[in-house]
């Protein structure tokens, strides 16, 4: 087995602005659909409220104030070795309804400094376009995703920031995790349709035809962005990102492995059938027959599609799933896509823990696609304890370490793997429940559940022990 992965692989961490940055009202940016998510647990879900409610908690309003500290915290990212951060940008940011006539120009230039900190430490930016949030004002006028107008909105709000950063960022993302919507995935739908609702995030449903239909309006904004950079941006490389739920049939019976087959071409190919290879699936007639769903599709999407193919593929990764044609035992995390897993232990939030898999994942897409990978979220939520001014994270490190050995493996198969960023690098808030107390970082974060805290930075062990797997190219994550 390789002890080292290719030269000039990118190490690094992957954040989002709605939960790190803060700031949700500071220098013109306009409300996001997450700044109207309260604070929640598992047992307690987020909810939605139309209106901000002063007597309430809304944790992304204020998530780790990256926007004041952004650059004590690029210095420990570079203190650890980073050479890459994926970040995402706020469009309530840039445009603070989203459909404003005139970019904020307070928006650009607070990038601006970001970028360039990034620079002076010799980290690369990958930007995430869209990462579970767009501006209220959409979702109120539009239905968000649901309204085609948001197809030529997206384009001009990445034609700005296209052209603002072009000598600054390369590595570009359209749409976080896009296959998100189609599973109707609790806040992470709230980016397509919410229009009129209030109450628990849990509560919110819409039909397969609402989500479908949304979803091909973001693969067509995609695939326009996509070409519209190829064709003005050369040195730009435009990905896609999606949730890789990988899965396994419960059994050797043929009606769990057909089962385990629809789970997989609907949860996983999907929607990068279409961004990597330019068109739907063969399969995604029957799928939208046998799920009721008629699509609108306009003259000239489809073309869309076919040019505007991405240069790379990115994914999630966290866990793995159990599938079976029969009813199984559930599993509390995973989210709520299949059975628990005998062979596998789980987190404190109920999520499958499967290094292997993430090596039969990465080989599983790069045979299907061929085109180079990054695993641009991985990583755990934990509850950790701050003992004598320390965090001993052992089961972080044991993680952390456990997937680095699984994608040597995976290199040593023959996949082109370019790059891997740990998911929270910095302790941010829970994207599903609003939590801080799910902590996923190397770095803690003095901020509690209650919105107290300081929002001092303190190094956890784990810290160190990422630190040494950069400096070893990743031989100190295969010992």
């Amino acid at each position: 087995m390789a002890t080292t992965f290719p030269e000039g692989f990118f190490w690094g961490g992957a954040t989002a602005a709605n939960q790190f940055e803060g700031a949700w009202n500071v220098d013109g940016r306009g409300a996001s659909v997450d700044d109207h998510f309260t604070g929640g647990t598992v047992d307690r879900p987020r909810e939605i409220t139309r209106a901000i409610d002063p007597d309430r908690l809304y944790p992304n309003h204020d998530g780790i104030d990256f926007y004041h500290r952004y650059e004590e915290d690029i210095a420990l990212l570079a203190e650890m070795g980073f050479s890459m951060l994926r970040l995402s940008i706020s469009w309530s940011r840039i445009y603070p309804n989203g459909d404003d006539a005139e970019p904020n120009e307070a928006g650009l230039a607070f990038y601006d400094r970001v970028f360039d900190c990034c620079q002076a430490h010799g980290i690369e930016p990958m930007v995430t376009i869209s990462h579970y949030e767009m501006p209220y004002h959409l979702v109120e006028k539009y239905n968000g995703w649901a309204s085609r107008e948001l197809i030529g909105l997206f384009e001009r709000f990445c034609h700005a920031i296209f052209e603002r950063y072009q000598d600054k960022v390369q590595w570009w993302l359209t749409f976080n995790e896009i296959n998100a919507g189609a599973l109707g995935m609790g806040s992470m739908l709230s980016t397509s349709l919410i229009q009129g609702f209030e109450g628990p995030a849990s509560a919110l449903t819409t039909t397969l035809q609402e989500r479908y239909q949304a979803l091909h309006h973001q693969l067509v904004a995609s695939a326009r962005v996509v070409r519209y950079a190829h064709e003005h941006y050369p040195c730009f490389k435009m990905g896609d990102m999606n949730i890789f739920a990988l899965s396994y049939a419960a059994t050797c019976d043929p009606a769990d492995e057909l089962a385990n087959q629809a789970m997989m071409r609907r949860v996983n190919w999907y929607c990068s059938d279409v961004q990597v290879r330019g068109a739907y699936p063969s399969y995604a007639r029957r799928l939208w027959e046998r799920s009721g769903v008629d699509l609108s599709i306009e003259p000239g999407d489809l073309d869309d599609l076919g040019a505007g193919t991405v240069d790379f593929y990115t994914c999630s990764y966290y866990m793995s799933n159990v599938i079976a044609a029969h009813e199984l035992e559930q599993t509390k995390g995973n989210m709520g896509l299949g059975g628990v897993n005998p062979y596998l232990e789980q987190t404190e939030w109920g999520w499958q823990i499967d290094p292997v898999g993430l090596r039969v994942a990465l080989n599983q897409i790069y045979d299907r696609y061929q085109i180079p990978l990054f695993v641009v979220e991985n990583g755990m939520g934990a509850h950790d304890e701050v003992v004598d001014g320390r965090v001993h994270d052992d089961y972080r490190i044991s993680y952390l370490k456990k997937h680095v050995r699984a994608m040597a493996e995976a290199v040593d198969d023959g996949v082109d793997l370019r790059g891997y960023t740990w998911w929270g690098p910095i302790d941010l808030v829970s994207a599903s429940t609003g939590e801080m107390r799910k902590r996923y970082g190397f770095v803690y974060v003095d901020k509690h559940d209650d919105g107290s805290g300081t929002n001092e930075r303190l190094r956890k062990d784990s810290f160190y022990a990422y630190q040494k797997i950069i400096e070893s190219n990743g031989a100190e994550g295969v010992d």
